[in-house]
């Protein structure tokens, strides 16, 4: 199965989350890391944003039933 590739726009669209808050957990490497595509060009795999925002998801439940 091909994996589908997001390019910056969608991972914010997707995730809520700002630009600078992404490439900011990227370095703290709480958020998936982004491939190159090209020397100028790079996006994120689909299927492991989505796995980050499943965790998310989880976790506040968790937090939210103590």
């Amino acid at each position: 199965m091909s994996e589908q590739i997001l390019k910056l726009p969608e991972v914010t669209k997707l995730t809520g989350l700002a630009r600078s808050t992404i490439y900011k957990l990227i370095s703290e490497e709480r958020f998936p890391k982004q491939i190159k595509l090209t020397s100028f060009s790079s996006g994120w795999i689909k299927s492991e944003v989505e796995h980050w925002i499943d965790e998310r998801i989880a976790l506040s439940r968790e937090l939210g039933a103590v």
